[in-house]
């Protein structure tokens, strides 16, 4: 089932995600959590460490998964994942590092890497909720379009479209790194719940194509058709608005 909830603006959406994230932490404080990074959460993130900051909740007891890291950054590069999720979420929250898990990017054998993130995914018993964002070009996590959905961890040469977008993040294009190790698609389906976050008009017309067009690797959101749980989007109007004028009566308000 799909859950689509509409945000007025990116603030609203980040709030919506949030309260996914804490109602899930109340009733169940060892949670494990499947975290993203990228912009789309960052609302997200800021919100849950204010209510942490609060006492309404805690990840004194939480485990967490991340999607993925970028091939050749080490975790103290500013622009590893490593070090995003740091100063975006875990150096401001009651988390207990050793409970908080990325790929090494560093890895000297990615193979032997990704065998060994397969375990650290599996040896969580299950994820409750996964985040994700959603790339331009449809992709979760680093599953860029393809012929095939990717099972487990894998090694991904990442998208002329993907380096574009993130190079706004870099001095220049050419510092992008353009391999990336990545949960697989089967992994993300594995989750109890899927907690998707889309900000911004030029998420639109993926985000309908990925929820409502033909389930294909070429589009590799597009699985999320076909998820066992539920698939709850968190979105701002921009994002919602090839949906609301298609399909209206598929957004919760």
């Amino acid at each position: 089932m799909i859950k689509i909830i509409y945000g007025k603006c990116a603030h609203c959406a980040s709030v919506n995600a949030a309260n996914v994230i804490t109602d899930l932490l109340k009733s169940k404080p060892d949670a494990v959590l499947g975290l993203a990074t990228g912009s789309s959460p960052i609302g997200m993130y800021k919100e849950l460490i204010a209510r942490c900051e609060k006492g309404e909740i805690s990840f004194k007891n939480v485990k967490s998964v991340n999607l993925d890291e970028y091939v050749g950054l080490a975790a103290d590069h500013d622009q590893s994942y490593a070090y995003f999720m740091s100063h975006n979420l875990f150096n401001h929250v009651d988390i207990d590092k050793a409970n908080t898990n990325l790929p090494n990017g560093l890895a000297a054998d990615p193979a032997a890497e990704c065998r060994r993130y397969d375990g650290v995914v599996a040896s969580m018993g299950g994820v409750d909720v996964q985040v994700l964002g959603i790339g331009n070009n449809g992709h979760i996590g680093f599953n860029e379009p393809a012929t095939y959905f990717s099972k487990g961890t894998g090694l991904v040469d990442l998208t002329d479209s993907t380096i574009d977008a993130n190079a706004r993040f870099f001095e220049k294009r050419e510092d992008v790194p353009t391999q990336a190790l990545s949960m697989g698609v089967g992994q993300i389906m594995n989750a109890d719940k899927i907690l998707l976050i889309a900000l911004g008009k030029g998420k639109a017309e993926i985000l309908e194509k990925s929820l409502f067009g033909d389930v294909t690797p070429e589009v590799p959101a597009s699985i999320l058709q076909f998820f066992k749980g539920e698939v709850v989007v968190c979105a701002d109007e921009e994002a919602l608005s090839v949906i609301l004028e298609k399909h209206p009566e598929a957004v919760t308000k």
